[in-house]
């Protein structure tokens, strides 16, 4: 154990020494003891739920996966969940296309364009803050109503896409909007004094800046589309079948997992595709993570 000699002290002797002093400032104010007490509690509840919902899920799940959920044909037998992961993969990737420009755009504008107390700029964070409060339910009715019917897509992988797209278009603007306050003034003055124009300033210098921060919007958006089931039901439908266009119905591994639970006949082949949804979730993660790593450090 390393302790203070010759006047100095070695880390673990200070750490040590810190240590003590914040337990004894504890002791002294019982209602500082007490918020740390519950801090500390707060967050072992917090991991202590998340390690009981994943290895539920794990230990429910992967004695139930076989070849025959990964077959590329469903049918009532095999129960397959291959065509629901492809088209989830589609989903995915046709939603983010739509609503990844518009609100990444839309973020850019009110950040580094507009100005400020314009009524237009209040006006449209309303509209957003309102769009993110929507139950998914309205969002499915809502496409039911306007792109199956009014648009003529019929229960379709477009129409389940440009719904979520709207669901998740306030999510993508707002934490934009976020990751682009969060860059320092200094590199606009910067690249202002160098003699760079806006347009060129926005895209060298402040969006390569906060691609960290967009890129957990993007995820944050990814993971809802992932888990959404009730408005995909209205607006994609429950076909499970990979589709041949984007006017072909479409069956993603949430409401996969529903239509399985409904039929209450493959409960077991239920908590294997919960597994495979798990890993997803957790390698987009942890893949884009290390996108951003790669990217702040370059």
């Amino acid at each position: 154990m390393a302790t203070a000699t010759s006047g100095k002290q070695t880390l673990p002797a200070i750490n040590q020494q810190t240590w003590r002093q914040r337990m004894g400032s504890y002791k002294r104010t019982p209602l500082s003891f007490l918020l740390f007490l519950l801090v500390s509690l707060s967050a072992i509840a917090t991991v202590a739920v998340l390690v009981l919902l994943v290895g539920y899920i794990l230990i429910k799940g992967i004695p139930n996966l076989n070849p025959s959920l990964f077959a590329w044909t469903y049918n009532s037998e095999n129960v397959s969940m291959m065509p629901a992961l492809i088209n989830t993969i589609l989903m995915v990737a046709l939603s983010l296309l739509i609503a990844a420009p518009v609100g990444i755009f839309s973020a850019i504008y009110l950040v580094e364009y507009a100005k400020r107390g314009n009524k237009l700029v209040e006006l449209i964070r309303l509209t957003a803050e309102t769009l993110s409060g929507i139950p998914s339910i309205v969002y499915g009715l809502f496409g039911a109503l306007f792109f199956v019917k009014a648009m003529g897509w019929k229960l379709s992988l477009l129409s389940g896409a440009c719904t979520l797209a709207i669901m998740i278009l306030p999510l993508i603007m707002r934490t934009t909007e976020e990751a682009l306050k969060a860059v320092p003034d200094s590199y606009r003055e910067g690249s202002f004094g160098l003699g760079a124009g806006r347009v060129r300033t926005v895209f060298r210098i402040i969006l390569p800046s906060a691609v960290p921060g967009i890129l957990a919007g993007i995820i944050l958006s990814i993971g809802r589309i992932v888990g959404e089931s009730a408005a995909l039901i209205f607006s994609a439908g429950t076909m499970a079948a990979v589709p041949h266009s984007v006017f072909d119905s479409a069956r993603t591994l949430s409401v996969h997992m529903y239509c399985l639970y409904s039929e209450g006949l493959h409960t077991e082949q239920m908590a294997a595709t919960a597994v495979i949804l798990l890993i997803i979730v957790i390698g987009i993660n942890a893949v884009s993570n290390l996108v951003a790593k790669k990217i702040t450090k370059g």
